[in-house]
């Protein structure tokens, strides 16, 4: 089987990378922290060559968004100095680079969902340090794919859904913000957008994937716990009544035209995504 090099193994996005490569007819190997430090470029180099990779995956990031502004120099180092140094590793070795990004290097003020073209404004230092490393991987490797996702979603590490259900559990009623829109994504379904890729081929370059539909926070709050069967009352309200650290965009919805034109991907609707991460959590309980 051809090898194929994950950071971030551990992840959303690389647990379910890892559950697919057989799928895919591909080894995938994903080295630990202790065997891959992205602070050292020893350590990148000396694994991106040890082996013929067909293919390296970065899904490896600093995702604490509102610890980052704090945090510059961690963010940074993880979100902007590694992928750059894994761009000049592998393009030095001829293998294709596949960088996982996000909607936080747009800055949400766009009336409509954003495309590959549109201008970066990221509004924080997570999302500056994503947009750093989405120059660095573009100038340390011409054969590279970034691919920008959002609201990313599983049944494992944290995310919104996970939040929900422990909190539905708990409280009777919450308050969730209802003035920021996005596409809710399953991390399933990028690792399979990113297998696509990596086997199949295609065009260097920026895309978008994510689950087809909008909604806002306070619209998926609802439809996991209608999902969940479970009877939590969820009140809507502005970002200015949830203050945090770090300003989100208030608009994350991703267009994904390029990527169905180019590999004719059909990214399925958000709902039928989540539900199927609600419903692998409730019969886990």
């Amino acid at each position: 089987m051809t090898p194929i090099f994950v950071t971030g193994g551990t992840g959303q996005v690389g647990t379910a990378l890892r559950a697919l490569g057989p799928r895919f007819g591909v080894e995938i190997v994903a080295p630990g922290r202790d065997a891959l430090d992205l602070t050292s470029p020893a350590s990148i180099e000396a694994a991106v060559a040890s082996r013929d990779w067909g293919a390296v995956i970065n899904g490896a990031a600093y995702t604490a968004v509102d610890k980052a502004e704090s945090e510059p120099e961690a963010a940074y180092a993880v979100n902007a100095v590694a992928p750059e140094r894994l761009a000049l590793a592998t393009a030095a070795r001829g293998i294709r680079l596949l960088h996982v990004s996000t909607d936080y290097v747009f800055d949400g003020s766009k009336a409509g969902f954003y495309t590959e073209d549109d201008p970066v404004a990221p509004l924080g230092v997570y999302g500056a340090s994503k947009e750093a490393g989405e120059r660095g991987v573009r100038a340390g490797n011409p054969d590279h794919i970034i691919l920008r996702t959002a609201w990313v979603v599983s049944p494992w590490g944290h995310n919104f859904v996970k939040t929900m259900l422990r909190l539905g559990a708990e409280r009777a009623s919450l308050r969730v913000v209802d003035d920021q829109r996005g596409c809710p994504t399953s991390a399933v379904d990028i690792a399979e957008t990113l297998l696509t890729i990596a086997t199949k081929g295609g065009p260097a370059g920026a895309y978008h994937f994510v689950n087809a539909g909008e909604a806002s926070w306070c619209d998926l709050a609802r439809f996991v716990f209608e999902r969940a069967g479970m009877d939590v009352d969820v009140e809507a309200i502005t970002t200015a009544d949830y203050p945090t650290p770090a300003r989100r965009p208030a608009n994350s919805r991703l267009s994904t035209d390029k990527l169905e034109r180019t590999f004719g991907i059909r990214p399925r609707l958000w709902q039928d995504a989540v539900g199927a991460v609600v419903d692998t959590l409730k019969g886990a309980q």
